[in-house]
């Protein structure tokens, strides 16, 4: 489930309260204090034995007692009574709890997990919602609804705060509330039996109440779940989260370099990232996140001005923006006359603007004024130092009322202030809260808000890059590598041989070194002799997995004698150092030259959460000390190859230097690619290396290849965090006329092909299509109906045959399901000159098949009254249809599925 019945969770018409008491001090008494005096306009029922009233409400001996059903129930019972209390409820009719009692399944107690599974079960024929146990409880200001024993109620805002650790918003809340900053929701999920953040993100995405979700994670549950909705939330609203355990000790141990250098946290880390999410590091991080999203004014850039009385707090506050890549607006030059107009002689000319130390209240209006005119600054940091000559107070309040009267001028641009001091200072900090602009103990915290706005912006700018197309079509041989790998299952071996590797990687059209198996010294020197010099060598051993550490791989060898020395030389050598080894024989290689490579490494393992994880960075024998390496969730395209790449410092040894020739970063992006498409499409990939990869500018060469493999419990499809492109959905169709079309999902790369397919459209088609005039489909909106998540949604588009990225689309039709998978909207867009031909209930019936298949109950569009055509189509499908109340031009059209 994902937000079912999650409306009667936070905005219930009656709660019960179990538990409640009148105990001083107790979790009953402070909740249901909480309870009442939140400003609730339904029903409180508080449930205790002992007590009459609580609270001056009549108090209830048992939830059957109830005089009417509640929407939400607040359980504060011991835990052994809360499945029996559940199922009751449940019976009854309730359609949400919140369960505070702790005791279930933390530790690991046996019991305490079985009382779970109870709980739940109870739960679950109902559709009872659960959110906990072991949590603080819920707020949600707007409702007045406060079912928690936090000691300070939150103030109403527009922010949702969702986390699993209470103590952690206790902090928050009393911190939050001194500052004069709201919430629109306050949710403590706790053990997340049933409700998580993924649920959570759903919710809040469509809650207008929420402008911004901050997340507080220690782990995650149904890491697919929560990538769709972290997506899908991140398209509309900024999401930032806090990962606690980033060093989490007692990591997996691993054979490979990329299972050792894939943490934990590296793999949330791409994650976030891949959703769109921002990710701050701290406490402080997380209180100047909140400070920012609650008051700052949205902008669109990321240059920054710094005006300040302090010339060493700006060079200060400079240093902390640079390091956090940000950047200082160059001031336009008729800005830096007028301000020459305005400021004494000594000012600094230049950003920061020093308008030194003893500057008065008008000399921050005059400079403040002017800035705000300036089209190259984005945003205006606002420092004051306190000084004997010059009130900090007087210069809040002169930059208020400049503020005020410019604020046609201000338009995109974001305020930010920092007034340093403690009592100097309180006041200046108070009329800031009061007039929603937000302020900073330190230049470095003011920095650090301005700097989470401007990557949430780079993040949201990278989401909806459209990818380039692949350079090159490739068919993997898939079948051929799957044989292999279930043939070394099949013997029970955890590593292919590196014949085995070799050929995997070949069926994926990796570039591989040439390589021969040989059983013996002399075998290898004969072959040596077939060859030619110069030579490698490697020890062939299904319990030797890095050979140079074991002495098992010995390099430019220039005849079959050297040849020969070296295997008996390695042979002799493994026998002392591990005689418990299986040596198979040996591997010969043509010795590579190639003067102008890079040594890198591209790798793949599986992660405990989010499944695969591809890895990319500089590679070699030192790999686990350099440690230059990215993470990335497959499934990839070219775009998010070369971004994984970026994130490297190798990165910018590819480009080229001291006359050495830029690597061909396509190939490389390619390989990226194309590993991702191997561990997607076979689940018994548990790990894999390639180190090193050369890349030069001749393209890339794969030199020494690992791959582990293990039994998977489940499909390839099912185990990545990320629904990848199912290509099980592609068909051709052949036309009357002998044309043929393909038929397939579609991809982020094909935005060209659809906003070509837009162009050739009438006013009057787009009007019936979209339901309202549009000019131009802009990219954001393209891009949004092309990167889809095909968990939830689906597009299917009609092509030429025989590209991976359609250069014409001929028709689409799509479907966005709802969280829940219940109901779907759908809609058919299909070029002029190919109708009448059967395509458009051809596209129909495609995607009612694919909803049914994919367990949706109800197919539903909105349709203008003029659209004869899709009327008649639909009826001719068994839609049902009715007008829009709220608007008669349109529609409504159904199909019980």
């Amino acid at each position: 489930m994902t937000i079912r019945n999650l409306e009667f969770m936070f905005n219930p018409s009656a709660v019960a309260l179990v538990g409640a008491s009148r105990k001083p001090g107790s979790v009953g008494a402070v909740m249901a204090r909480n309870l009442v005096s939140a400003g609730f306009k339904g029903d409180i029922f508080p449930v205790n034995a002992k007590y009459k009233t609580i609270e001056g409400l009549p108090a209830y001996p048992d939830v059957n007692r109830l005089p009417k059903t509640p929407d939400l129930a607040v359980i504060a019972t011991p835990p052994d009574t809360v499945p029996r209390l559940i199922e009751t409820l449940g019976r009854r009719g309730t359609r949400a709890a919140v369960v505070i009692t702790a005791g279930f399944h933390e530790g690991g107690s046996e019991k305490g997990q079985w009382l779970c599974t109870q709980m739940l079960n109870a739960a679950r024929p109902h559709l009872l919602r659960i959110v906990g146990p072991n949590c603080l409880g819920i707020m949600v200001p707007g409702v007045g609804l406060n079912a928690s024993f936090g000691h300070v109620p939150p103030l109403q805002g527009s922010i949702a705060f969702v986390a699993q650790s209470g103590a952690v918003q206790t902090s928050v809340l009393d911190w939050a509330t001194s500052k004069g900053i709201g919430f629109s929701h306050f949710v403590s999920v706790g053990n997340m039996s049933d409700v998580d953040f993924g649920d959570m993100l759903d919710y809040l995405a469509a809650d207008k109440s929420a402008k911004a979700i901050l997340l507080y994670i220690e782990n995650i549950t149904h890491a697919r779940k929560f990538m769709s909705a972290a997506r899908a939330a991140a398209r509309m609203k900024p999401v930032i989260v806090v990962k606690a355990g980033r060093h989490a000790e007692g990591a997996r141990a691993a054979a490979s370099h990329t299972g050792a250098l894939a943490g934990a946290d590296d793999v949330y880390n791409a994650a976030f990232e891949r959703a769109g999410l921002l990710r701050v590091m701290d406490m402080q991080a997380l209180f100047d996140a909140v400070e920012t999203l609650a008051k700052s004014r949205p902008f669109a850039g990321d240059c920054l001005a710094i005006l300040t009385n302090g010339g060493g707090m700006g060079v200060l506050a400079t240093d902390v923006l640079m390091d956090k890549q940000g950047r200082l607006a160059d001031l336009a030059p008729e800005t830096i006359d007028r301000l020459d107009g305005v400021l004494p002689r000594t000012w600094s000319r230049n950003n920061p603007v020093d308008i030194i130390g003893d500057a008065p209240p008008d000399r921050y209006a005059d400079a403040l004024r002017i800035l705000l005119t300036d089209k190259g600054v984005d945003a205006v940091l606002v420092l004051n130092c306190p000084t004997a000559v010059a009130s900090s107070t007087e210069a809040a309040r002169a930059m208020i009322d400049t503020l005020k009267e410019n604020s046609a001028k201000i338009g995109a641009r974001g305020i930010f202030t920092s007034w340093l001091g403690i009592d100097s200072a309180r006041e200046a900090r108070r009329i800031f809260a009061e007039n929603r602009i937000p302020s900073y103990q330190t230049p470095t915290e003011a920095i650090r808000g301005f700097m989470q706005m401007v990557r949430y912006r780079r993040s949201q700018a990278m989401l909806m890059e459209t990818p380039p197309g692949i350079p090159e079509v490739f068919e993997p041989a898939t079948e051929e590598a799957r044989e292999i790998v279930h043939a070394a299952l099949t013997e029970d071996r955890t590593w292919l041989t590196e014949m085995e590797t070799t050929a995997v990687l070949a069926a994926y059209r990796i570039p591989v070194v040439d390589t021969h198996a040989v059983a013996t010294p002399e075998a290898a020197a004969a072959l040596a002799a077939r060859l030619g010099a110069p030579l490698v060598l490697k020890i062939r051993s299904p319990d030797i997995i890095h050979k140079s550490d074991a002495g098992g791989v010995a390099v430019n060898l220039i005849s079959p004698a050297a040849v020969q020395a070296a295997a008996l030389r390695m042979q002799q050598h493994i026998r002392e150092i591990r005689p418990d080894a299986t040596l198979s024989g040996f591997a010969v290689q043509p010795m590579v030259h190639r003067p102008n490579a890079r040594e890198l490494i591209v790798g793949a393992s599986e992660d405990v959460q989010f499944g695969p994880v591809i890895l990319f960075g500089q590679g070699g024998t030192a790999v686990e000390i350099i440690r230059d390496k990215a993470i990335a969730l497959p499934p990839l395209n070219m775009h998010l190859a070369h971004e994984v790449m970026r994130r490297t410092r190798v990165y910018g040894l590819l480009h080229g230097y001291r006359g050495k020739p830029a690597a061909d970063l396509d190939s490389i992006a390619l390989t990226l690619v194309k590993v991702s498409q191997l561990v997607s499409d076979i689940a018994e990939i548990a790990e894999l290396d390639i180190n090193p990869l050369l890349a030069d500018e001749r393209g890339v060469l794969a030199l020494d290849v690992r791959i582990k493999v293990a039994r998977s419990r489940l499909t390839a499809e099912k185990r990545l965090a990320i629904g990848p492109y199912p290509k099980v959905l592609e068909s051709t169709l052949t036309l009357g006329d002998g044309q043929k079309l393909l038929i397939r999902p579609i991809r982020p790369e094909d935005e060209p092909a659809l906003q070509d397919l837009f162009s050739k459209l009438s006013m009057d088609e787009i009007r019936l299509r979209f339901l309202h005039a549009m000019k131009i489909l802009s990219h954001q909106m393209a891009a949004r109906l092309t990167q889809i998540d095909y968990d939830r949604e689906m597009a299917l588009v009609l092509c030429p045959p025989g590209a991976e990225t359609a250069a014409e689309l001929f028709g689409v039709v799509r479907l966005a399901a709802d969280p829940d998978n219940e109901r779907a909207e759908f809609a058919i867009l299909l070029r002029r000159d190919m109708t009448g031909m059967g395509l458009g209930p051809m596209l129909m019936r495609r995607i009612i098949d694919y909803a049914r298949q994919k367990g949706i109950r109800e197919l539903q569009g909105d349709v203008l009254s003029d659209n004869r055509a899709m009327l008649k189509l639909c009826e001719a499908f068994g839609f049902k249809r009715r007008r829009d109340p709220q608007d008669p031009e349109i529609v409504m059209v159904t199909l019980a599925l």
